[in-house]
């Protein structure tokens, strides 16, 4: 197999061209688009769908479904009626940081919109989780992450309400959760961490404002103290256009 002198590390192999040879149109200007966004740069405007269908000389709505694709991968985005290079997505680190450390590591600006801030009893499946007991107050915070204003996911945390109890009157929602636990002389142990790839809820597309197909990476974890106690569980949803995760591996 023959590689392009020129080929990116951990670039698809042969640009994905299939081993018979026959390129989907739409693939082939959304290439061709790709190329054109790097000339661009972070917030060039990009031409619209009439002018991009003949300079390639291809239908609309080929021209489309290329720019679909490369606002899903987070390259393109929306704004107004028209369409802009996007700029880099933002690392997370897998690990037990907060949001806010990871966000502004990279320079960025992070913020917090508070959605709810309730409490109820542990309901079984939380208690089956979390080894929290069934029907003791916990604690639901509800939170949307932006970076620079911008809305990036959705946060949901769980805590007893007997190892925060003053969490509604003392908590800043706009601040690091995490900070805050450590200012209560409580200290982070160990976690478990699943993660997938899904579609936003309606509602949750709503408060992320999103489109519904957009995929989302969803985080679970777990968390635990110094002592193995519950400590939290968190569920996050990150915009996957705007977000990828990092960890480095030891041998």
């Amino acid at each position: 197999m023959d590689y392009p002198n020129d080929q990116a590390p951990g670039a698809p192999v042969r640009s994905g061209i299939p081993e018979h040879g026959r390129v989907p149109k739409y693939y082939a200007v959304k290439a061709r688009i790709d190329r054109l966004v790097e000339e661009l740069g972070e917030g060039g405007s990009l031409p619209t769908e009439r002018d991009l269908s003949e300079r390639y000389e291809v239908a609309r709505e080929t021209v489309r479904q290329a720019i679909r694709e490369l606002v899903l991968e987070g390259k393109l985005r929306r704004q107004g009626r028209g369409t802009v290079v996007a700029g880099p997505k933002l690392e997370q680190p897998l690990s037990l940081a907060s949001y806010t450390e990871g966000v502004r590591r990279q320079g960025r600006t992070p913020g917090r919109n508070l959605v709810t801030l309730d409490r109820f009893p542990c309901p079984d499946a939380l208690a089956a989780e979390t080894g929290l007991r069934r029907g003791e107050p916990v604690w639901h915070l509800e939170r949307v992450l932006l970076a620079d204003e911008e809305r990036v996911g959705l946060e949901s945390t769980y805590v007893a309400v007997a190892r925060v109890p003053r969490l509604d009157s003392d908590f800043d929602p706009d601040s690091s959760f995490y900070a805050w636990i450590k200012s209560q002389d409580i200290r982070f142990g160990d976690a478990d961490e699943r993660i997938e790839t899904v579609l936003a809820t309606p509602r949750e597309a709503l408060l992320i404002g999103t489109p519904p197909a957009l995929p989302m990476l969803l985080i679970h974890r777990v968390s635990r103290d110094t002592e193995g106690q519950p400590l939290e569980r968190v569920r996050t949803l990150y915009r996957g256009d705007r977000f990828s995760f990092t960890t480095r591996l030891h041998g």
